[in-house]
């Protein structure tokens, strides 16, 4: 099972950008379709992007679509989320994980530690 650890969170104006990392152990990374979801306050769970084990094929959550972009790098074994023209409405904790790309988007899974992102108005 691979092991997950999300990084790059922190306050950032609106209309700014951050780039989250998401570092995975373990020598399957390349097996696995990866994502990326969000809790806001008293909220549940969301999903925001996700990224085959190719690369080849990324899907976006219509309220994070052309703002933000999913990438994998199998030599670091590690996922990205540019989040670039952010907005308060963004802010949350955001968590990463690994699955088979059938349930990526569910979010129905255990959830790790996350990395949070506060954008001020």
């Amino acid at each position: 099972q691979v092991q997950l650890v999300e990084s790059g969170g922190g306050l950032v104006q609106a209309a700014g950008s951050l780039r989250l990392s998401c570092a995975a152990s373990g020598r399957t990374f390349s097996s696995y379709s990866m994502g990326w979801f969000r809790q806001a306050p008293g909220k549940a769970h969301e999903f925001v992007a996700a990224i085959t084990q190719s690369g080849a094929s990324t899907f976006y959550a219509n309220s994070v679509k052309g703002r933000f972009t999913i990438s994998r790098d199998s030599a670091k074994n590690t996922v990205y989320l540019q989040m670039n023209s952010l907005k308060p409405e963004d802010s949350a904790v955001y968590y990463c994980a690994a699955g088979p790309v059938a349930t990526i988007t569910s979010t129905s899974r255990d959830w790790g530690q996350g990395t949070q992102v506060t954008v001020s108005s």
